[in-house]
């Protein structure tokens, strides 16, 4: 039995702009007020982990030290057939370039460098979200969600990987999906009706 979230505030564990626009989206419905660790401040911990499960644990007690509040935190990844599940967890670094800078459009043309001979086109979005409360306990929930990497980038809408996969079923990339079909589907809506289910109860009022 998953422990119900009654508190009325929590922390996005991310530095991720776009990541924490889609949790906040995400938890629209419920009377949470959130902050992300970017708006506290707080620094990123090293993602040390060897699955999305143990680096999203991490950052959320991280950001549970650093604030003193509970935290929801989301490891999640692109993961290329082709490329023995490569990137994978390390989704982030692979976007990294020597100078520091992240920069997907680089990333997504490294991938397709690297892919462009492969016949298995099969790829994934994987993600973990880890809610933790600050006498220790956490919970955590996984969701997955395959489909096709997409050649060349199409759409402006998502962030990271989204313009280059298309989910099984469906015609067009994340990238060119409206936020609401998007969230309707994803790794992370995956798993996030876990989290909701197993711990959170609408606002009604």
């Amino acid at each position: 039995m998953a422990r119900p979230f009654d508190n009325d505030r929590l922390v996005i564990a991310s530095h991720n702009a776009g990541k924490v626009r889609e949790i906040a989206e995400l938890l629209a419905p419920y009377d949470i007020s959130v902050v992300s660790a970017g708006e506290l401040g707080l620094p990123e911990p090293e993602e040390t982990g060897t699955t999305f499960a143990e680096n999203a644990a991490l950052k959320a007690r991280a950001s549970v030290a650093g604030s003193g509040l509970p935290a929801l935190a989301d490891d999640s990844g692109f993961s290329v057939a082709a490329l023995d599940g490569a990137p994978g967890i390390h989704a982030a670094r692979y976007a990294t370039r020597e100078d520091g800078t992240r920069d997907f459009a680089w990333a997504m043309e490294r991938l397709h460098a690297e892919t462009a001979d492969a016949d298995d086109r099969t790829a994934w979005f994987t993600c973990a979200l880890a809610l933790a409360w600050p006498d220790g306990h956490v919970e955590i929930f996984e969701g997955r969600v395959d489909g096709m990497l997409a050649w060349p980038p199409r759409g402006d809408r998502g962030f990271g990987y989204d313009p280059v996969f298309v989910p099984n079923g469906y015609a067009e990339t994340f990238g060119e999906m409206s936020p609401a079909r998007k969230h309707a589907m994803s790794h992370r809506a995956i798993a996030f009706e876990h989290l909701i289910a197993a711990c959170f109860t609408a606002d009604d009022g």
